[in-house]
């Protein structure tokens, strides 16, 4: 195949030079992130860093049901609004949906006021869980806010600072304070460091959009969308990006139950440094989305091959020496932590081989959603997520962090092959590497 046939003829020069703009700034991300759990494992206790990785998956799991998908249907809408010269609209929209985020976060709120406080704690065997918990119900609608604020920046075709906030800005609070409580030794604090740093984000991120908004014109008016509109276009994305995070923090919550705040600790370290290889199949899957959708649109069958073949190629081209360099030096990487932090190299070297095989299923995380199969694809990650909650169930009490990393790739690993069976069997299309 020739050297300009794929990736050139995908969308001209523009659009890769903003795919290779946006795999910087994520890599960039990545570094930053990985330069602060160095810090972090290295200036504060394994209980400490527990508890704040605890939290993160406290709020990352409850957040997206009280976004209910808006941050991902406020690109739709902007779409819809774009073909009708209308986006003035947009800034309606997401008045109706910082109302709702705002009600189902008062919601969490009232049902974690209402449980007692003993029950939580008594199941996860710490009387320090409700706190946590209490503290991110309280931050639910600040982290929400924040979240959809950096997609309705990227709706506006501010790409770059909408990546700038996602990969960069949004660690800026939590590294300046626990520097500071570092040398206040108030290190106990974390936790509310971090929490307090979406109430910042979420200021600046808003003030940003209203900025934006007023300098958008529109060319004519439309009937706009109800709340049951917004509502009925987000949520069932809702339910696939709940779905896909509970992946990520069922193996974290069940870890905290029945191990302890270390091992959650040592478990997410391999957690973070897996987000290297999925940056590059997240990075690669937005380059090919679009393309995916126009020629399944237009019935392109074979260019379309050739897009989820070559996506698949990739993919696993780049992945698998990183996964190779990753897998010999596994115990030297996780001992620059600390050295405690090797006791995680088992569960570490599954997820990371595992990452490396659903590598080979190319474009099955966004083939579905962009050929009008977003329903298939719900259904799909829903059963993952059973599974992934019933593997980890059984298997953490015994095996601990390998037990929750068998269960994270087993359950992601069965959503890619049902995935590239759907496909195969309904438009012959093979998604994975071949």
């Amino acid at each position: 195949m020739k050297t300009n046939s794929i990736f050139e003829r995908l969308s001209q020069n523009i659009f890769l030079r903003q795919s290779f703009n946006t795999l910087f700034l994520r890599i960039l991300g990545v570094l930053l992130l990985f330069g602060f759990t160095v810090f972090l494992t290295k200036s504060y206790s394994p209980k400490l860093v527990g508890q704040y990785d605890f939290a993160r998956s406290f709020l990352l799991a409850v957040g997206t049901i009280c976004l209910l998908g808006f941050d991902q249907s406020i690109l739709y809408f902007k779409g819809k609004l774009a073909s009708l010269n209308a986006l003035e609209e947009l800034r309606k929209i997401y008045l109706k949906m910082i109302a709702m985020l705002l009600s189902t976060s008062v919601l969490g709120l009232i049902i974690i006021l209402v449980i007692d406080d003993k029950v939580i704690n008594t199941y996860f065997g710490d009387t320090e869980v409700y706190s946590i918990f209490l503290k991110g119900s309280v931050t639910l609608f600040f982290y929400g806010l924040s979240t959809l604020n950096i997609e309705v920046i990227r709706a506006l075709d501010k790409l770059y600072i909408a990546e700038l906030f996602r990969n960069v800005i949004k660690y800026i609070p939590l590294i300046l304070g626990s520097i500071a409580l570092f040398y206040w030794h108030k290190e106990t604090y974390l936790v509310d460091v971090f929490l307090i740093g979406f109430v910042f984000l979420a200021l600046i991120s808003t003030i940003l959009v209203f900025s934006y908004f007023n300098n958008t014109t529109t060319v004519k008016s439309v009937e706009g969308f109800s709340h049951k509109e917004v509502f009925l276009k987000s949520y069932p994305i809702a339910i696939s990006g709940m779905a896909l995070f509970l992946l990520m923090c069922f193996d974290i919550m069940f870890l905290k139950k029945y191990r302890n705040d270390e091992t959650v600790a040592f478990y997410s370290v391999g957690v973070k440094l897996m987000t290297i290889i999925s940056v590059v199949i997240l990075t690669i899957n937005i380059t090919v989305s679009a393309k995916i959708s126009e020629y399944f649109a237009s019935q392109n069958k074979s260019e379309l091959t050739k897009i989820v073949k070559n996506c698949a190629r990739l993919i696993f081209g780049i992945t698998l020496p990183v996964i190779i360099l990753i897998s010999i030096f596994s115990e030297y990487i996780l001992s620059f932590f600390g050295h405690q932090y090797v006791a995680a190299k088992e569960a570490f070297l599954i997820l990371v081989i595992g990452q490396g095989i659903c590598s080979a299923f190319g474009s099955a995380s966004v083939y579905l959603n962009m050929t009008g199969r977003q329903h298939i694809f719900q259904i799909i990650l829903i059963i993952a997520v059973v599974l992934n909650f019933v593997l980890n169930r059984f298997l953490i009490p015994d095996y601990g962090m390998t037990g929750a990393a068998i269960a994270f790739v087993s359950s992601s690993f069965f959503w890619n092959v049902a995935v590239a069976v759907v496909v195969y069997r309904k438009d012959k299309i093979k998604v994975f590497l071949n």
